[in-house]
């Protein structure tokens, strides 16, 4: 019988593996499961993103984002960040890390984060830690992000899969994101 979990066990973490790598998802019964290079992947196809702010007198860019799922049940992103004034921004001058829960939108058919909470900010230039106006514009476009933007769009096939079904929520688990399906 230990034999038997332990080989289902090893067989399951294989497939879960070989769909990551294909960027595909796995329907586990009534669960879909997605593991965080699938949605590293993703992220990766939609960075570096420049934003202006004050007419453009002031520039950031958002960068290299690394997506990590750890215990606790919470999406974690660290994002470098550059500021400078018109065209400069694209160097990294500090870095900041969120983290977030996720909610399913049927308008975009993506994973989207929940209500964000920006936990830890480094930047030096700005003496390491970030002024009001900096904070201020830096929550201001994680609001917007995490209403506009899907930090995972699911693709036809497991929208397919998902079929007339009700989403009764998304678990972050440590390695994986499972949509639990009515």
């Amino acid at each position: 019988m230990r034999k038997s979990i332990a080989l289902l066990a090893l067989l399951l973490a294989g497939m879960l593996a070989a769909c990551s790598s294909l960027g595909t998802s796995v329907l586990l019964g009534r669960d879909i499961v997605f593991t965080a290079p699938q949605l590293q992947a993703q992220l990766d196809r939609k960075f570096p993103r420049d934003y202006k702010k004050l007419g453009g007198l002031l520039n950031f860019s958002l960068m290299n984002p690394r997506l990590s799922l750890p215990p606790g049940g919470r999406l974690h992103l660290d994002f470098d960040i550059g500021m400078g004034g018109p065209g400069n921004a694209r160097t990294p001058s500090g870095h900041f890390s969120v983290e977030s829960g996720l909610r399913f939108d049927p308008g975009t058919r993506g994973l989207h984060m929940d209500q964000p909470q920006i936990v830890a900010v480094d930047v030096p230039a700005l003496g390491g830690v970030m002024n009001d106006s900096a904070r201020s514009m830096l929550n201001s476009w994680l609001l917007d992000y995490a209403r506009e933007e899907p930090v995972y769009r699911l693709d036809d096939s497991t929208v397919g899969r998902m079929a007339s079904r009700r989403i009764e929520r998304v678990d972050i688990d440590p390695g994986l994101i499972t949509i639990r399906l009515d």
